[in-house]
């Protein structure tokens, strides 16, 4: 007879999850007997929460590959490099996160607390290696984004984004859970590694192969769905405007490694085997995401409505380097995203940098002569922008060129064209910005920065990072690759 035995030197593989899960019980007690002046104490406390396991994650780089609790959980590079990104990107948004919570009153702890149940979901993602694990990171993951969108209770436009979230959220959960059903029936396991075997049996049947499609496709839109790609987009502009902008900052920035790492967990990894079928599926979804990101984008007055869109192309781009079906491919989607990530975050830090208590500046015109008020973070938005247009020599342009090189040498110079075509257009509204920025008057005295110096501080890094990291990318391409 077998019996499990647990061996406790496995958990050492487990640590960031444990200290995560552990500091989120101490932090939840804490705040519940502060009082409303020392409620700082739970953000600087989020923080060290999140810098210790970032810490605890980039020791184990390098560990051999192991999997434990079951085949359950699995621990490679790929799990502990985006592991240290999740960290390093969580702790940039709570930085800009503060100073919007307390301008406009929602400063309380059970924020930050959901916040670092998200992001431990998240890294149960990362390292799920059972279809059931990857379920559960992913549950946890969105219970706590639809209390987080929903925060501000006074706000009938976030509880609609909630809502509208909530709905579509558990319908995509539903397709997801059905298609690892299927997938589980036909393949008798739950273990990832175990899926991979049987799908690259060479006498497969028919009727086996009919059921691995059917099932995939609705991995597939399970997965589009959390990366917000067309036709799976709804909820992303309207969840992106009605959310307060630092939960809108965090959902479009952390949450897509995890996404990503769950397509290259069940997909690459598990049914790698079938890649012929999945990346047909995926290069339609890709180039709509593209087309309709770059297009419907043109038309918006709201930034907030406007980056939604912009995010909804880039996810274009990171699925066309999965269509590539080779591993440089797969290291150029995980290189646009986690550049996406850093860019993402600079644009929402600016836009929260000039909010102010009964003021958000999420509409264009706001930007208007922002130049004159401030020209040092106008520059900072100027780079942002240009980045996420792919004007060489910032990052966005080395992030969209590695992808295109990809798709070419995987001999699809017409969706290579396609895609240049639409970045093209999207650079339209970006430079809109900087018109606005620049080459307007401000038509109001609402332009004022009062946010804190650590704020304005760690911006800059994040925007000149965009430049500096666009003129000396050889490191991260590697980094990249090597994941692989």
């Amino acid at each position: 007879m077998n019996t499990f035995q647990f061996d406790t030197s496995s958990l050492l593989v487990a640590v960031p999850e444990i200290f995560l899960l552990s500091a989120i019980v101490v932090i939840l007690l804490i705040d519940l007997f502060l009082t409303k002046p020392f409620k700082q104490v739970t953000y600087y406390l989020t923080q060290i929460s999140l810098l210790t396991t970032g810490i605890l994650a980039f020791n184990l780089i390098g560990h051999p590959e192991t999997v434990i609790f079951g085949n359950a959980f699995v621990l490679d590079d790929l799990a502990s490099v985006l592991k240290v990104f999740m960290m390093g990107a969580a702790m940039i948004a709570m930085v800009y996160s503060r100073h919007y919570l307390t301008q406009h009153a929602l400063f309380k702890g059970e924020y930050f607390v959901l916040v670092l149940l998200s992001i431990l979901g998240m890294m149960v993602m990362v390292s799920g290696y059972s279809l059931l694990s990857l379920y559960l990171g992913l549950e946890i993951l969105s219970l706590s984004l639809y209390t987080l969108i929903a925060i501000a209770r006074n706000r009938s436009n976030a509880i609609e984004a909630a809502l509208k979230y909530f709905v579509l959220g558990a319908i995509a959960s539903g397709l997801l859970l059905y298609g690892m059903s299927m997938v589980y029936g036909i393949s008798g396991s739950l273990n990832i590694s175990e899926i991979a075997t049987f799908a690259n049996q060479a006498t497969l049947a028919s009727r086996d192969v009919l059921v691995l499609n059917f099932g995939l496709v609705f991995l597939v839109i399970g997965i589009a769905f959390k990366l917000g790609a067309v036709p799976f987009h709804m909820w992303v502009p309207d969840v992106y405007q009605g959310a307060p902008t630092s939960v809108t900052m965090f959902i479009s920035t952390v949450p897509k490694l995890a996404a990503v790492a769950m397509l290259v967990r069940l997909l690459v990894d598990g049914l790698g085997a079938m890649q012929a079928y999945w990346s047909d599926l995926f290069m339609v979804l890709a180039i709509l995401s593209i087309a309709l990101g770059s297009v419907v984008a043109l038309m918006q007055t709201n930034i907030k409505r406007m980056l939604a869109y912009s995010t909804i192309s880039h996810i274009g781009f990171v699925l066309l380097g999965f269509v590539t079906g080779v591993i440089t491919g797969y290291g150029a989607a995980v290189f646009y995203i986690l550049v996406y990530v850093l860019m993402s975050l600079a644009a929402f830090g600016i836009i929260i940098l000039l909010n102010k208590k009964g003021f958000e500046a999420d509409s264009i015109n706001d930007y208007k002569g922002l130049s004159t008020h401030s020209p040092w973070f106008a520059l900072m938005m100027l780079i942002i922008m240009l980045s996420m247009a792919g004007v060489p020599p910032f990052i966005g342009f080395y992030a969209k060129l590695f992808i295109l090189q990809q798709v070419i040498s995987a001999g699809m110079l017409t969706i290579a064209i396609i895609a240049v075509i639409f970045a093209v257009i999207s650079a339209y509204y970006y430079l809109q910005i900087i018109k606005s920025m620049y080459f307007e008057d401000a038509n109001n005295d609402k332009i004022t920065i009062s946010a804190p110096m650590d704020m304005r501080l760690v911006l800059s890094i994040n925007a000149v990072l965009i430049l500096v990291i666009g003129l000396f990318p050889d490191f991260w391409v590697k980094l990249t690759l090597s994941l692989f």
